[in-house]
């Protein structure tokens, strides 16, 4: 079974949004546990403008299944990383002022660098999976970085499947028979969602994990509303 990892950067941002501490973000990963989930993913970013940095140390006692930590590797980053030691952390190219991750890395014109961050990580412990794009070169260029795993970036995919296409999951097929040759781990992330991932993962060969976020907690409000609306109609009776 392909393992999810949960992404809570939402809760944090509706959080935030209010100030205050509703909803409780360790709450929700301890409860996101406890209803199956097998990871909870942060992707804390510079502006702390969702995951604060503090909510990162704070979550490490609660997380009691994998721990996925993605991020530009920065110092500042690297430095939480290395404090924390996650299981797992998620190498990402985005800028400061990203609203989300839009890219891949090119991992041949960053080989050098990315190695010696892995590097790092694995002298800790730490699982490498670095975010690309799905280009079979790419994914030879991050064999040769040392990394444990890819993770595909699945926004492509989405689009394509939304629009009825379904000939857009090839390339990510390709890039998947090609990471297995190298033996490189397969996750995979961005705008999957429960219409298209179960395509996605009966056509991806050994995809290891699937980061979840923006459309999990936008399905689970609009499947959930119902039951929450009659309960107050309950309560008001």
């Amino acid at each position: 079974m392909t393992k999810l990892s949960v992404n809570i950067n939402k809760i944090a941002t509706l959080r935030n949004s209010r100030g205050g501490n509703v909803p409780n973000l360790l709450q929700v990963a301890k409860d996101l546990q406890k209803f199956g989930a097998q990871g909870i993913t942060i992707h804390p970013r510079p502006d702390e403008r969702h995951i604060r940095y503090q909510d990162a140390l704070d979550l490490k006692p609660i997380v009691f299944t994998e721990y996925n930590i993605e991020g530009n590797p920065i110092k500042k980053f690297m430095d939480l990383v290395l404090d924390i030691k996650p299981t797992q952390v998620t190498l990402v190219p985005d800028a400061d002022d990203a609203i989300t991750s839009n890219a891949g890395w090119n991992t041949i014109k960053h080989k050098d660098f990315l190695k010696e961050i892995i590097a790092e990580c694995k002298r800790n412990k730490i699982r490498t999976s670095i975010f690309v794009d799905p280009v079979v070169q790419m994914v030879e260029g991050a064999k040769e970085t040392g990394t444990d795993r890819i993770e595909l970036y699945t926004e492509e995919f989405a689009k394509q499947y939304e629009l009825g296409n379904k000939q857009g999951i090839k390339s990510y097929v390709e890039a998947a028979v090609r990471a297995n040759e190298l033996e490189l781990g397969i996750n995979a992330g961005h705008d999957l969602s429960l219409e298209n991932i179960k395509f996605f993962k009966e056509n991806i060969p050994n995809l290891l994990e699937v980061s979840i976020g923006h459309a999990l907690i936008a399905e689970s409000i609009y499947l959930g509303i119902e039951n929450v609306v009659n309960m107050y109609l309950q309560k008001l009776k």
